[in-house]
């Protein structure tokens, strides 16, 4: 029996939101500086991570509430997730380093059973996107800015531990919560501030 309960249900739909509005900024400020095909999978991609934070919110209000348990909600969260970091981080890679006269296109990984090639396949995609977002800030003479960027990654290789974890037991749930929330708000505030710094201007030179 897993220890869910409805607070802790709406609790997590606060990170979906703080990623939500991390990636409005960030579609806004790509738009002109990726390929089409290449803005189309940095967009997949981050309405991929939206769409699987919110299934697994839901389902966790649902249970909470009494409603059911709806364990799809629950098993799509790593497939989805994963594939939309990695997705949208790759898409970010491309926009520093390849040409983006041409339209790209990427194929979408196959779906697996198990939790460690979601794992590796997200903090890949993470790693991807921190990386871009600290190299544009350092372009932008905004170092400092990096910080929240690397904090925002670390504490998702700390979801990675915790996934192998009991998440029956209340106390992991909340403190996955945590860091959650804690690692949204940093990208958050990373990218608001690079934004404010002039990101939406800035000149992509490959």
């Amino acid at each position: 029996m897993k220890d869910i309960s409805l607070i802790m249900g709406l609790t997590d739909f606060i990170p979906v939101i703080l990623f939500t509005i991390t990636s409005i900024i960030l579609m806004h400020d790509f738009y002109y500086k990726m390929s089409k095909g290449a803005f189309a999978l940095f967009s997949m991609g981050t309405l991929d991570i939206v769409c699987a934070g919110a299934l697994k919110a839901l389902y966790k209000v649902l249970y909470g509430a009494g409603v059911c348990d709806f364990q799809a909600l629950d098993q799509m969260f790593f497939p989805l997730q994963s594939i939309g970091f990695l997705v949208a981080g790759v898409a970010a890679l491309c926009m520093l380093y390849h040409k983006q006269g041409n339209t790209m296109y990427s194929a979408v990984p196959p779906i697996f059973t198990g939790t460690f090639i979601f794992v590796t396949a997200m903090c890949m995609g993470l790693a991807f996107l921190s990386t871009v977002l600290g190299i544009l800030a350092a372009r932008l003479n905004k170092k400092p800015l990096i910080f929240f960027f690397v904090l925002s990654f670390a504490l998702s290789l700390c979801m990675g531990y915790l996934s192998s974890k009991d998440f029956s037991l209340a106390i992991i749930n909340w403190i996955t919560e945590g860091i959650n929330i804690t690692s949204q708000s940093s990208l958050l505030v990373g990218v608001v501030l690079l934004h404010k710094a002039g990101l939406n201007d800035l000149v992509i030179e490959r």
